[in-house]
């Protein structure tokens, strides 16, 4: 069984769905499900509805009928049966009663839960697994669209960045979708939430869907998993940064969680957590060039002869430094630190200390609400509080880093060359990353130098050979 995730950048035009339902006919009769995305931009629109909402209820009709039409306008370009049409649309509508009744909801209150945030994001899913069902089924591919709440993908309590029950959604999808599976009918499933077991709805963070797709081939059992992007797999650096980026062949679980986590977006940093221990390969493919070849992400990976596989960047960060005479020697301050900020919904990227100062990583976001969740602790053992922006995190990943002398070397002469300072430096945590810090304006000059100094002048070849 094979699970294919569609993101959004999959989801752009009527077009991309008929060449969904092409790959889907190619892969048939083997059994298949399908994970969905929200149509490309819509995640984003109905955020920014549930804001228009807490503001004012003035533009709700307004937001809704444009994301009404919307949809409609896919459906009514691609369906070309009369009887699937008018069925899909009406579908459609109640989702829009459902959603505009939400927002109404959230004006009337002045206030918006997170579940109910999650809610009124999800929606988007909703909609595009009822077209994706209708598209397959008008190119004569038996198919049906599941909300994942009523499949019973369970989660924790925690509405947003929610982690699966993986025990109980294994029985809960065998139970539910193996009658369908037997027939022929493929699941079309919405990705991104969940639902806890107080039956709220519970997201999977921001590009979630990865990590739905990973949550269903666990449950399923499944071989593999195929993630369909609007672009190349991983490279081995930002192509807009790098030009002569080279798209990487194979990678293990932890290089490709370790490279999404600090800034490559073509990956879920948690997708490969539902697999650990299954054997299954992700594979990631270009819906613009389904022939060309897939970066495939497998349990375990192997070192290359430049060990280096990639060097990415996340300049959405910043640094704050706490500092004080003995705060990196006080017992159970970082602790007092982590549950302060951990109230205060602010997540921490990395943590480095010396005997004066803890550097906080945070995502920029979440700094200004880190700095004011803090300030009470000022006055003991931490003297100050220092936010500084406008940086940016370089990370460098790849089998054998630790244990290959002189690598680090050579990377910070690459960087020196162009004269950048590196700002903080840390490895160790990862046995095959590690990052270092620097102005933000300096971000792309770094990379460049990194990569020039692993993959340039007959590197490239190399890569080719080992990746």
């Amino acid at each position: 069984m094979k699970i294919m995730k569609f993101g959004g950048g999959c989801l752009r035009t009527p077009k991309n769905l008929t060449d969904i339902a092409s790959i889907v006919r190619k892969e048939m009769p083997n059994p298949i499900v399908i994970v969905v995305s929200a149509f490309n931009g819509v995640t984003n629109d109905l955020e920014a509805a549930a804001q228009t909402a807490l503001e004012s209820e003035d533009r709700i009709p307004e937001v809704v009928k444009e994301l009404r039409i919307f949809h409609q306008e896919f459906v009514e370009s691609i369906i070309d049966d009369q009887g699937l049409l008018l069925r899909t649309l009406n579908q459609v509508e109640s989702k829009f009663q459902k959603l505009e009744r939400l927002l109404f909801g959230v004006a009337y209150t002045g206030e918006i839960s997170d579940a109910v945030r999650i809610l009124i994001m999800s929606q988007g899913e909703r909609l595009s697994s009822i077209i994706l069902e209708a598209v397959l089924i008008n190119q004569g591919i038996q198919a049906k669209a599941f909300e994942s709440e009523a499949l019973g993908i369970q989660t924790d309590s925690v509405c947003d960045n929610a982690t699966a029950n993986l025990r109980a959604t294994k029985q809960n999808l065998t139970d539910q979708l193996t009658p369908f599976l037997q027939k022929g009918i493929i699941p079309v499933i919405t990705g991104f939430f969940g639902c806890t077991t107080e039956g709220k709805t519970s997201s999977f963070g921001r590009n979630g869907s990865d990590y739905s797709a990973a949550v269903v081939a666990y449950a399923l059992n499944a071989e593999s998993v195929h993630i369909w992007k609007d672009v190349d797999g991983f490279m081995s650096a930002d192509p807009r940064i790098v030009q002569d980026s080279v798209r990487i062949d194979t990678l293990s679980y932890v290089e490709a969680a370790e490279l999404s986590y600090f800034g490559a977006k073509i990956l879920h940093p948690r997708t490969v957590e539902p697999l650990a221990g299954t054997g299954v390969k992700i594979f990631i493919h270009n819906i613009h060039a389904p022939e060309n070849s897939v970066t495939v992400i497998q349990p375990e990976g192997h070192e290359k002869s430049d060990v280096i596989k990639s060097v990415t960047a996340n300049d959405d960060i910043a640094v704050l430094k706490i500092h004080g005479a003995g705060v990196g020697h006080k017992p159970g301050i970082i602790g007092e630190i982590g549950r302060t900020l951990s109230g205060a919904d602010v997540n921490i990227f990395s943590v480095l200390t010396s005997q004066t100062s803890i550097s906080l990583i945070l995502d920029s976001v979440d700094s200004g609400r880190g700095v004011d969740a803090l300030r009470h602790l000022v006055g003991g053992v931490i003297e100050r509080i220092e936010l500084k922006k406008n940086v940016s995190l370089i990370a460098v990943v790849g089998e054998g880093l630790l244990t290959t002398e002189g690598l680090a070397a050579r990377v910070f002469t690459a960087v020196a060359e162009h004269g950048i300072n590196v700002e903080m430096f840390a490895a160790g945590a990862s046995e095959v990353a590690y990052y270092f810090i620097v102005e933000q304006s300096e971000m792309k000059t770094a990379i460049q130098a990194v990569h020039e100094k692993f993959f340039g002048a007959g590197s490239i070849a190399r890569l080719s050979r080992y990746s």
